[in-house]
């Protein structure tokens, strides 16, 4: 079955990324904006949809001129609820879709979700996942550039 949807606990993988915007409290506008930045990049390298779960009623992103058109999808949790509740609610959903990934290092909800038939990732396992997709289009970019330096090199034949 094909991944349809990753769904992150924004500030869980927030907690375990203390090299992502460093000087930044957690739960900062700065480390959160950082966050996305980082997962717009990852779905760029990807393709993988993605969505970012936040607690916090009234709590805002930095709007940009991109926000709109951003690949990642942020939503913030309204007052009485958490981001726990909406990452249920969205996993049970898109499992109907195929496979959903939950990231967060709550064990609980690892559990809940991993329950309903979800695939699941500690923080620093989705971490590495990231890095490595960014090494790997790094690499793609760098010799797609060099092919083309050559080609524009060549004298005419």
């Amino acid at each position: 079955m094909a991944l349809v949807r990753i769904l992150v606990d924004g500030y869980s993988l927030l907690h375990g990324w203390p090299e992502l915007a460093p000087g930044a409290p957690r739960h900062s506008e700065r480390a959160r904006n950082e966050l996305v930045r980082v997962l717009t990049q990852y779905h760029d390298a990807t393709g993988e949809a993605i969505t970012v779960f936040f607690d916090g009623a009234g709590a805002t992103l930095q709007a940009t001129e991109n926000t709109s058109r951003c690949p990642v999808e942020v939503l913030f949790s309204s007052a009485g609820r958490t981001a726990d509740e909406l990452i249920e609610r969205a996993a049970h959903r898109f499992l109907a879709f195929g496979e959903v990934l939950v990231v967060t290092d709550d064990l609980a909800e690892r559990d809940t979700v991993s329950g309903f038939g979800c695939a699941v990732a500690s923080c620093r396992n989705f971490i590495r996942r990231i890095e490595t997709a960014l090494t790997e289009l790094r690499d793609q970019l760098q010799h797609r550039n060099r092919a083309e330096q050559k080609r524009f090199r060549r004298p005419p034949g």
